[in-house]
């Protein structure tokens, strides 16, 4: 099975693109294929509970719901 890492180093200076690659990942799970995190720079506050809680991208769901469902689907997240 193919795996796919998605790389971000959005964070809270731009709450929808910070809320792709999670949301990318989830797509790749549905699509039948492994899916991985790598948190860079801006991107590794976002494991932070207090921020997370912060970000809401235009058109998608708060984060705090998508991270939920992504340890729910056990994605590996590297900071």
């Amino acid at each position: 099975m193919t795996t796919i890492l998605y790389s971000s180093t959005y964070g809270t200076d731009d709450p929808t693109r910070a809320t792709l690659p999670f949301l990318a990942a989830l797509g790749a799970i549905e699509a039948g294929f492994k899916a991985q995190l790598l948190l860079q720079g801006e991107a590794a506050f976002l494991m932070l509970d207090h921020l997370v809680d912060q970000i809401h991208g235009v058109g998608w769901p708060p984060l705090r719901e998508i991270i939920e469902e992504v340890f729910e689907h056990k994605i590996p997240i590297f900071v």
